[in-house]
């Protein structure tokens, strides 16, 4: 079996080789081959193809199953993909995303680093004696706009601190939805529920109906005090409203995981964003590592050698996104 696996993929292939019992070709490639032709010869034929994003001019190369090692979707053009070739997905990520949001949370209300800064051996006694109370994150309001895997996780790590849980998905009827939330209300309600929220995160999928969905209307309904968590996709985010809505303090702070640019490859240098976010001091940025987590590639990874068995064997794959009848 011939397994082709493109950019940071590439660097797991002994944790796949290690959970298969048959012969298996490995062709490591670099991530420029996520949208150049350069190297479709090397990828024609193959068996498995691992890769988040599969993007072409022309025609692609012939393989049998497109696995993405992620869940997000966005980046693979399935009209281009060869007939025949099946395209799964994998999760795993939800641990990972919902602790890091609750430490957002958590940093947001006790600053850790703020506490440690003030703490003066020298002037013990004033230090004591005149500092400040902080924040608690028990009766606070948390607002997740998209209730599915990601939302759930974080629901259930808010709700454990006493959080209130609103919930916003197309899913909810009534002021209600399956799931951990307090309450569910569909997308139309979300102007007037992040009147209520002291946090929002978005952790929705990209595509046509959110793409930019999230913009000066919605922040102009946000309270002052409130705080903005994106691990979802930037591009959900209005790029100029955002940068906007924290310099004109307009909320109080938002914590940004997810980017508008990203490099193709390791000679490719791009900023993250029109805008210099990390310069304003409301804004806390990090480079796209909610999920980046050990724990999280080991879980994957099997997962992903358990579907290249399965495919070996004839089997059902798991996890089947397109064609969708399959």
């Amino acid at each position: 079996m011939k397994i082709v696996m493109i950019g940071e993929a590439a660097t797991h292939q002994e944790q796949i080789a290690s959970a298969l019992t048959f012969p298996v070709e490995f062709v490591a490639l670099p991530r420029e081959a996520h949208e150049s032709s350069q190297w479709d010869d090397q990828i024609n034929g193959a068996d498995v193809l691992v890769a988040m994003r599969f993007q072409r001019q022309s025609k692609a190369p012939v393989f049998r199953l497109l696995h993405a090692p992620g869940a997000g979707l966005d980046g693979i053009d399935f009209s281009i993909l060869p007939a025949g070739c099946r395209v799964c997905n994998v999760y795993e990520h939800e641990i990972p995303m919902a602790e890091y949001t609750l430490a957002a949370m958590l940093q947001h209300e006790v600053r850790l680093s703020t506490q440690r800064a003030s703490f003066d051996t020298a002037h013990w006694s004033q230090t004591y004696l005149s500092r400040a109370p902080r924040g608690e994150l028990h009766g606070k309001t948390l607002l997740i706009v998209g209730f599915g895997r990601i939302g759930h996780a974080v629901a259930v790590r808010a709700q454990a601190f006493g959080v209130n849980v609103i919930a916003i998905s197309g899913r909810a009827q009534g002021g209600k939805v399956d799931g951990p939330a307090d309450e569910g209300y569909p997308p139309t309600e979300l102007l007037r529920q992040l009147a209520r929220a002291d946090y929002v995160v978005l952790c929705c999928p990209l595509n046509d109906t959110t793409r930019n969905s999230f913009g000066r209307a919605q922040f102009d309904a946000m309270r002052p005090d409130a705080v903005l968590i994106n691990i979802a996709r930037a591009a959900i985010v209005d790029e100029t409203a955002l940068y906007q809505a924290l310099e004109q303090t307009r909320i109080a702070r938002a914590y940004l995981d997810v980017w508008y640019r990203y490099p193709s490859g390791g000679e490719d240098s791009v900023a993250p964003s029109r805008y210099r976010f990390e310069s304003l001091p409301n804004a806390v940025c990090t480079p796209h590592i909610s999920g980046w987590t050990t724990g999280l590639f080991a879980r994957r990874y099997a997962f992903i050698a358990e579907n290249i068995r399965r495919l070996n064997a004839g089997e059902t794959l798991e996890n089947v996104v397109y064609p969708k009848e399959m």
